[in-house]
């Protein structure tokens, strides 16, 4: 057995989970993050006295713990996890509202349906036929790229209904501009329509430091404030690290969770195409409200309203600093059993302009523009749910740059490249890509395609 590590760049939930699945075969197994805590695009700050989480709105694919096939469950049993042990809140409901219609679901893809019969009465058959193929078709076979929207007109002859329905699984994944790849639709369209929105009991913190301590539970070490400089290589072989401090770290291989454009920063033409390709458009503002208990009155059946202010979706990236009248309000308490009385919280995310906001450097010029920014989605939101931000005891806001300055993804695209590297395979066979740029989606998904790219190494080494 190798006495070198192999060495996991990032310790978002992807890291995490693929070091777990490594270190439980007593395997020396190395984390490295840039910073001084793990969860990557899914962690966690405080201010003003309050923990506020990045990222996480809600996981997608619930599944109750004796679904022994989901992929939620399937994750825990690759990652010795008790799965009963975790407890989870499902959604309380959510709302895709557009213009001239509205439609609701919730985990039970029954009351979807209902909703598309009500409202879209000559689409029930085509749908009903949509969703039967989805469930043959295996996402995971790498196949050449094809629009999802191309695909659903073969059943769909209402456009609004393809917008609607494309909504959620868009602004919830979706690197492309205004469409994705029909297999990353079959994920989404079963991870949120087919199995659906639930929390953690607690906090994305309190879910990192369960994931953490069972990692250094298995031997695992994580090393923080450890950025990589670059991957070293012998013949086809990676051989080690380099740190940005200078010292090199050998290793057995390495599997990379900071994206395709950040690998091949570290290794340049570790595969195919240039750089460029692999930047992803899609970014977002998000602002975080924290309101006075009591004081609001929120939809409190709602736990996400995906909306867009105009008759044509437009998930791209706008000409503007934000489109405020396309986006996501969620409501992080909303969910089944979580309902608290001492504080309450709603989330705003909007498509935003990477190179608009960069543009703008750091200094009075930036802060005015956010908060004018913000004054333009908080308008169209309150349309919605009624006064809020009178009531707002503290307020935050991200955008693109921010994203991009503390998680390293290029231009602050969340959900990474277009282009997916879908074996999470690279040119070096003990060099593999994990996380959203092999094509997994969500924190689900993200840990999952941790465990598969380590499941992989290890077959490979056993078959050595």
């Amino acid at each position: 057995m190798a006495t070198d590590p192999l060495v996991i760049i990032g310790g978002g939930l992807s890291g995490l989970a693929a070091g777990i699945r490594h270190a439980r075969f007593g395997r020396p197994t190395l984390i490295l993050e840039r910073h001084d805590r793990p969860g990557g695009l899914n962690s966690y700050y405080r201010r003003g006295g309050f923990l506020l989480e990045t990222g996480l709105h809600a996981m997608t694919n619930y599944a109750p713990p004796g679904s022994k096939r989901a992929p939620l469950n399937r994750l825990f049993r690759q990652l010795k996890l008790r799965r009963r042990e975790f407890a989870t809140c499902q959604q309380r409901g959510s709302l895709i509202r557009f213009p001239d219609c509205a439609l609701r679901f919730s985990n039970d893809i029954n009351e979807l349906l209902e909703e598309v019969a009500r409202a879209f009465p000559g689409e029930i058959d085509g749908l009903t036929a949509l969703v039967e193929r989805l469930g043959g078709h295996d996402p995971f076979t790498p196949a050449p790229w094809r629009s999802a929207r191309a695909e659903m007109g073969r059943y769909l002859s209402d456009p609004l209904l393809v917008d609607m329905l494309l909504c959620p699984l868009l602004i919830y994944g979706s690197a492309n501009e205004d469409d994705m790849d029909f297999s990353q639709f079959v994920i989404m369209w079963n991870a949120i329509y087919g199995e659906g929105f639930f929390r953690p009991e607690g906090t994305i913190r309190d879910l990192l430091d369960l994931l953490l301590e069972h990692y250094r539970a298995q031997g695992g070490e994580i090393r923080f404030r450890a950025a990589v400089r670059e991957i070293l290589t012998r013949g086809e072989q990676v051989r080690a690290v380099v740190l940005a401090d200078g010292r090199e770290i050998p290793c057995a291989g390495v599997v990379s969770t900071v994206g395709a454009p950040n690998t091949l920063d570290l290794l340049p033409g570790c595969f195919g195409g240039d750089r460029r390709d692999y930047v992803g458009r899609m970014s977002f503002m998000e602002s975080i409200f924290m309101l006075e208990p009591g004081r609001v009155s929120l939809p409190r059946d709602l736990t996400c309203i995906f909306f867009s202010t105009h008759r044509r979706y437009r998930y791209r990236r706008p000409d503007r600093l934000i489109d405020p009248g396309s986006g996501v309000v969620n409501f992080p308490r909303h969910f089944q059993g979580l309902e608290r009385e001492d504080s309450d919280c709603l989330r705003i995310t909007n498509p935003a302009n990477y190179s608009l906001w960069q543009a703008l450097g750091h200094g009075g010029d930036y802060r005015a523009a956010k908060e004018e920014a913000v004054a333009d989605s908080v308008a169209v939101v309150e349309k919605m749910v009624g006064n809020f931000q009178e009531n707002c005891v503290y307020q935050d806001t991200f955008t693109p740059v921010t994203i991009e300055r503390f998680t390293g993804k290029a231009q602050g695209a969340v959900y990474g490249s277009p282009v997916k590297i879908k074996d999470g395979r690279t040119r070096y066979a003990n060099l593999m890509i994990a996380g959203t740029d092999q094509g997994y989606l969500g924190i689900v998904g993200a840990m999952l395609s941790g465990v598969t790219v380590v499941n992989q190494m290890l077959q490979a080494a056993e078959a050595c």
